[in-house]
């Protein structure tokens, strides 16, 4: 569980500033579930410089709640979940610093976008919060303010989820308070499971995938292999140290994420499918698959070029849909092309997508 916060500030000198704003998306990895947004009296002047590039002033800010009246519920929505934030080392030194004062040891795991995005968006001219959003299509609305910087901040993440396809960057670039990683019971990993429709993975103790598996129904999947007595099944759980996952909207995701995965990733736990694979061109070289999203006003691509499966992702708008630059930005590259082709190619022969957008 994350939760992706933004923090506005007064500015001022290292570790004197104070908090004028706050918002936290709790997000599970699929959808925000919960979330806090608020104005904050620092109980000190705002510096000009400030004012200007947020709009928030002084006189904003005399009614709002201070820290301590809005301290609890950053604690209990913050409690169990790696704190996110583009330049996280800001945002949460600001957060210890408020607890701090209040006598509170605020300890959270903390992950940076800033550093993921430099990890697994290439070649940007920058890496701001702005910048970066604009470049990707997503869509920014309050640009710094709180809730509309972590709200973006949300959109990204699920792009870096995307784009993290051995499910290890991210892991290893979390921030732990305790410097070590706590191994999780099988029943605290059984709950974190979401009941989504998608693929998802079992880490060992070093962050390795030892096992893929995907559902309808992941929650119940990961417990049917959690709770089963079979050797292998009783190998998997005595190396089960975490869990991540991938929704989807669709069965075609579904598969195509599955197996080039285990093709990518070959699980030790796993049964690798062989594959008789079709050598057979698509009726059309250059076009996008669009179907379900994750979210009603989500759609999920698949981008085809020079009769060649490129990548696969998620968008939000059609404009982005109907912008070649941007879905090639916003697309997850495959390697195993061939395989990727063979999958697509015989899952359109026997189901429907929602459309095809030709280039």
């Amino acid at each position: 569980m994350y939760a992706i916060i933004d923090i506005e500030t007064t500015g001022g000198k290292f570790n004197e500033e104070g908090i004028t704003e706050i918002a936290i998306y709790k997000f599970d990895g699929n959808t925000v579930v919960d979330q806090f947004i608020s104005l904050v009296n620092p109980e000190k002047d705002i510096q000009e410089f400030v004012v200007g590039l947020t709009g928030i002033n002084n006189a904003m800010l005399r009614n709002a709640p201070k820290f301590f009246e809005v301290a609890k519920r950053i604690i209990e929505i913050t409690k169990n979940c790696t704190i996110v934030a583009h330049n996280a080392s800001f945002d949460y030194r600001i957060l210890k610093t408020e607890f701090d004062r209040l006598g509170y040891d605020f300890q959270r795991n903390t992950l940076c976008t800033v550093e993921l995005s430099q990890e697994l968006i290439k070649e940007e001219n920058s890496y701001s919060l702005g910048k970066l959003t604009k470049s990707l299509g997503i869509p920014m609305a309050n640009r710094h303010r709180a809730s509309g910087d972590a709200l973006a901040t949300v959109h990204l993440f699920k792009i870096l989820l995307e784009k993290d396809t051995q499910k290890t960057i991210i892991q290893k670039a979390i921030k732990y308070f305790d410097k070590k990683i706590k191994k999780e019971k099988l029943k605290s990993m059984i709950e974190e499971m979401p009941e989504y429709l998608g693929v998802f993975y079992i880490h060992d103790a070093k962050g390795t995938v030892i096992y893929i598996g995907r559902s309808k129904n992941m929650k119940s999947e990961l417990n049917r292999v959690l709770m089963k007595t079979s050797k292998r099944a009783l190998k998997i759980q005595t190396n089960a140290n975490s869990i991540s996952f991938d929704a989807f909207g669709n069965e075609l995701f579904i598969k195509l994420k599955y197996y080039l995965e285990l093709d990518k990733l070959s699980p030790k736990y796993n049964f690798k499918k062989i594959f008789k694979i079709i050598e057979e061109d698509f009726n059309h070289s250059d076009f996008l698959i669009v179907d379900k999203g994750r979210q009603l006003e989500e759609h999920g691509i698949i981008l085809i070029e020079n009769n060649e499966i490129v990548g696969f992702g998620h968008t939000n708008l059609a404009f982005q849909e109907n912008n070649l630059s941007i879905v090639r930005k916003l697309v997850t590259t495959i390697e195993n092309k061939q395989l990727a082709k063979h999958l697509v190619k015989t899952y359109l022969k026997k189901d429907r997508v929602l459309k095809i957008v030709r280039y």
